[in-house]
């Protein structure tokens, strides 16, 4: 039988810019692997709640501004958590540029210890949204169950692959992905991936293609725009079902992470004992380094957690 604990406050100061940067780093490397979540990455280390809401604000301060409503503009911006945002954002945009050059190649050259450690990262990381559902419930259990599901038949969709995308596929592709990218077990480059617009978006940093590059930022920035909202008011009014559903989402999302596949995704027993037994010991490294970085986390400051023993 579990009992409840009322919410606790976090005191502490907040984490230093070097900090933050570093978890923007995080961030952006998870955001550039197809599979893995930026956003179980801001749960993890606690920043998740306040960076959504700054999200949320940015994007409403230009709609106040073309409605002429410039102290509204005003008031959003200032809502905006800048202490966090600014250094999270250079380390996000810092990944995305050496992640693009790098993580390709570690992937081509090491894809089942890659995938292994990948999936270590998630399955390890689990339990962070999992606290943080007040009501263990039959409901909870249906949203997780139902979560599941959906994003594990979502990531085992063939690949699109070798048509070049035009400008406005890849504004759209733009505008899911980014929604993706800010949901801890949905990948928004695999999202990417499975559009098409994976590896030509990663030539396009490359290559400094600008025309790609703005559109797609474009369409980055009208879908998170339009997201962050919804996904704040689920998290302010149904905010156990909405940690619930996150479960579900990471749990469904280690498809995509099992080692062993076929070109269309389809799942593959191991070759070999030995190679099972070492994706099995770098998952459980990961795993191992994903609950010292959850335990940090809860030492430094962060936003309120709803705790369930």
């Amino acid at each position: 039988m579990t009992t409840t604990r009322p919410a606790r406050r976090r005191t502490g100061r907040p984490a230093a810019a070097g900090t933050t940067f570093a978890q923007g780093l995080l961030m952006g490397t998870a955001d550039v692997i197809p599979g893995v979540s930026g956003g179980t990455v801001a749960l993890i280390v606690g920043i998740y709640e306040r960076l959504v809401t700054s999200i949320r604000a940015a994007a409403s301060a230009p709609v106040s501004a073309v409605r002429g409503d410039l102290p509204g503009a005003r008031r959003r911006l200032g809502e905006v958590d800048w202490a966090l945002v600014v250094p999270l954002g250079v380390g996000i945009v810092t990944a995305f540029v050496i992640g693009a050059a790098v993580i390709p190649g570690l992937l081509e050259a090491y894809p089942v210890q890659m995938l292994a450690v990948f999936f270590g990262l998630i399955a390890g990381s689990l339990a962070v949204p999992w606290r943080r559902v007040e009501r263990r419930d039959a409901t909870a259990l249906v949203c997780v169950a139902v979560a599941a599901v959906a994003a594990f038949v979502l990531v085992g969709l063939p690949p699109r692959s070798g048509v070049a995308p035009s400008l406005p596929q890849v504004f759209t592709a733009g505008a899911v992905a980014i929604c993706a990218m800010i949901l801890p077990g949905v990948s928004g480059a695999f999202l990417l991936l499975v559009l098409g617009v994976y590896e030509p978006t990663l030539a396009a940093l490359s290559a400094r293609d600008l025309p790609y590059v703005a559109t797609f930022v474009a369409g980055c920035v009208l879908g998170l725009g339009a997201f962050s909202r919804l996904l704040e008011h689920l998290l302010a009014r149904h905010h156990s079902l909405t940690m619930a559903a996150l479960v579900g989402l990471m749990a469904g999302s280690l498809r995509a992470l099992w080692p062993w596949q076929d070109a269309d995704r389809g799942l593959l027993p191991p070759p070999s004992l030995g190679a099972l037994a070492v994706a099995v010991a770098l998952a459980l490294v990961a795993a191992a380094a994903v609950t010292a970085l959850t335990r940090a986390g809860a030492r430094v400051g962060r936003e309120d957690l709803p705790l369930h023993d």
